[in-house]
């Protein structure tokens, strides 16, 4: 998908699918994390191409689940244009519930180290 306007990569489990149990075999069974949908959305209409990333292999399944949760949310609504990808595309920013910020690599350790004991199903 070729990128017009500026890119925002926002990861799809912990971010976009609430994914309360961690891992299941690759099965999407959780609900939208609030406001996700409409802030995702807020994005688009602001200027903002819209990719979702993803660690997974299938893709198709996150396209089921996030066609079936936008007309749920927005029954009346055509669905905007959305990248699926598990290959890190190219954007201004990257929205995911397990990143860290670098600035420098001692500060990279630091947070590492402090993740390390509160390590996320």
């Amino acid at each position: 998908m070729p990128y017009s306007r500026p890119r925002i990569a926002i990861d799809f489990d912990g971010v976009i699918h609430k994914y309360s149990n961690g891992w299941q075999n690759g099965e999407i069974y959780d609900e939208p994390i609030e406001d996700a949908f409409e802030t995702i959305l807020r994005l688009y209409i602001d200027g903002f191409d819209i990719s979702i990333f993803t660690a997974r292999t299938e893709l198709e399944p996150i396209r089921t689940w996030w066609n079936k949760w936008y007309n749920i949310k927005f029954p009346k609504s055509e669905i905007f244009p959305i990248d699926i990808t598990n290959i890190k595309p190219p954007a201004i920013a990257y929205v995911d519930d397990r990143g860290i910020t670098f600035t420098n690599w001692e500060e990279c350790y630091d947070s590492l180290s402090e993740t390390k004991t509160e390590e996320k199903p």
